[in-house]
């Protein structure tokens, strides 16, 4: 008995170890009031698994107020993922972290508790005087936020237009609303509205004429059925011709010759800016009423009442359909509007709250915002390896042709990966390599070498400093950085650009890692500050 309980124990234990997935650890167990503990979780994983890592705002009594992208590193058939959470507290004590659930493949695992300690910030009011707090003082006025009044200014005059817009609209919607039950009564009516509108006695000669010759063109082609509105005037006055031989119409030359001077004085006004006098206009209209009800009267009425009222029905029919249609396109046109206005409007209140780059940069997009934002990628390049992580993985290049003869011939191995090239607004290049004979190297040296090699791609105007270089793990090396300028030769144009260069002497041979970006880019700044954070050694023994 006691060998099968001893037995079943081991098997336990061995099922317990197997699941002890998730790896828990933490930089400090001791911290200031507001100091970050940096939270690492670590769990290794094959390649078709899926591992969730929760999203949380609290863990325990401590704030969340940093959730890190999660770092993956591929060793042979395996994932390492990693992830990372920055915890705070503002009130000092002992504080136990609990246990977090990682889903792996839809299985709960749990992380480990750990104790921390936050602790007061001493104040020594003997050394350090103490001061009353200050009032609070008004900050001047300043003229630079000129724009934003502006801004305000458009944006009142873009809802006022808005508006305006929508209720001409809204105006010519009802008119158009009202179904006539014939076409001569539609047309009369047309007639009595575009008169009191008084548009040609208030300039607006050109919109009289358009409206005044497409009542008569609509009245046309409803009441005698020929294309009138999408006709010429020479096609539809021929048209007319044929369909009053074809209908039997008793017309007079008069009121052809009469329909075709107003449609022509029309065609003169609209294209050829022509501009008749008062009594011109007076009596062209008079001459498309004459000819409208003349038209009218020469309809012979030769089908029976029953028809006629199936006629009516039709005509009926087709204006509501002409109805939809219209009522139709203004919803189209309304929405589309309102979808403009919006995006005008959305656009002028981002730029006053934000400023222009924060829309610029969001909007219409930054190259090196879309790196920093996007999924990293934690590599090892070269041998011996430079651990570093990266927005993009880094593909090998070939860099044996920019060197001088008399250097290459030192080299025994050399390998080199990059992205982006020196006349992008980034780039970044690893290399590594060894010597055929070993010794001390000289580091300050290396970086006049390396810059060296930039001179020779164009780099003008260099300004180099020099300062020593430590990695997370303390392995020390030298970092060369500055600007210099960028000469485009198509163009004539010329660019700042600023550059970080790092330099590693391990077991024979040089590690190097060399980042450009144009000087002034935030985005870059905070790129190329999380990739040198980033940068560690793997020993060439390994």
């Amino acid at each position: 008995m006691f060998k099968k309980l001893l037995l079943f124990l081991l098997i336990s234990t061995s099922i317990f170890a197997q699941q002890k997935k998730v790896e828990t650890s933490i930089d400090t167990t001791k911290n200031k009031i507001g100091a970050e503990f940096k939270l690492t979780l670590k769990t290794s994983v094959d390649t078709l698994s899926k591992v969730v890592f929760p999203k949380l705002k609290n863990i325990g009594a401590l704030e969340v107020i940093q959730s890190y992208p999660i770092d993956t590193i591929k060793k042979d058939d395996r994932y390492e993922l990693i992830k990372k959470y920055g915890l705070t507290q503002f009130d000092s004590g002992r504080y136990t972290i609990p246990s977090i659930k990682i889903l792996i493949n839809n299985k709960e695992f749990l992380s480990d508790s750990l104790k921390v300690e936050v602790a007061n910030v001493q104040v020594d009011t003997l050394r350090q005087k103490m001061y009353d707090i200050k009032e609070i003082v008004k900050a001047e006025d300043s003229i630079g936020d000129w724009w934003k009044y502006l801004l305000g200014i458009i944006l009142i005059l873009g809802i006022g237009a808005f508006v305006y817009w929508y209720t001409k609209i809204r105006q010519k919607k009802k008119i158009e609303e009202k179904v006539y039950k014939t076409p001569i009564e539609k047309a009369t009516s047309l007639l009595n509205i575009l008169e009191k509108k008084e548009l040609w006695q208030h300039g607006e000669v050109k919109e009289y004429y358009s409206e005044l010759t497409d009542i008569a063109r609509n009245y046309i082609e409803e009441a005698i059925e020929i294309p009138a509105m999408e006709s010429t005037t020479s096609e539809l006055i021929e048209g007319l011709k044929k369909a009053s031989l074809k209908k039997k119409m008793k017309l007079s030359q008069e009121t052809i010759e009469n329909l075709f001077a107003v449609l022509k004085q029309a065609d003169l006004v609209k294209f050829a800016k022509s501009t008749p006098l008062e009594f011109e206009i007076t009596d062209d209209r008079n001459k498309i009423q004459k000819a409208i009800l003349t038209l009218d009267e020469a309809i012979p009425v030769e089908v029976p009442i029953e028809e006629d009222t199936i006629l009516n029905e039709a005509q009926k029919q087709k204006q509501i359909q002409i109805l939809l249609r219209k009522k139709r396109n203004q919803r189209i046109a309304i929405s589309i509007g309102s979808v403009v206005f919006l995006l005008f409007a959305t656009t002028a209140y981002f730029i006053a709250t934000k400023g222009f780059d924060y829309v610029k940069d969001n909007i219409l997009g930054h190259p090196t915002k879309e790196l920093l934002e996007g999924e990293w990628v934690k590599s090892e390049y070269g041998n011996p390896g430079v651990i570093v992580e990266t927005p993009k993985v880094l593909k090998r290049i070939d860099l044996t042709k920019s060197l001088p003869k008399d250097g290459m011939a030192l080299i025994k191995e050399m390998q080199s990966f990059g992205y982006g090239s020196l006349s992008d607004n980034f780039y970044i290049m690893v290399s590594t390599m060894k010597y055929k004979k070993e010794g001390a190297l000289d580091l300050s040296k290396a970086i006049e070498s390396s810059l060296k090699v930039l001179e020779t791609q164009g780099a003008q105007n260099m300004i180099v400093k020099e300062e020593d270089f430590q990695t997370n793990k303390g392995i020390t090396g030298k970092k060369g950085y500055g600007t210099f300028s960028r000469i485009d030769g198509e163009n004539q144009s010329s660019s700042k650009i600023y550059y970080e260069i790092v330099l590693f002497g391990q077991e024979g041979g040089l590690q190097q890692l060399l980042i450009l970006h144009e000087e002034g880019d935030k985005y870059a700044t905070e790129l190329t500050d999380r990739i040198m954070n980033s940068v560690e050694l793997k020993s060439a023994g390994n």
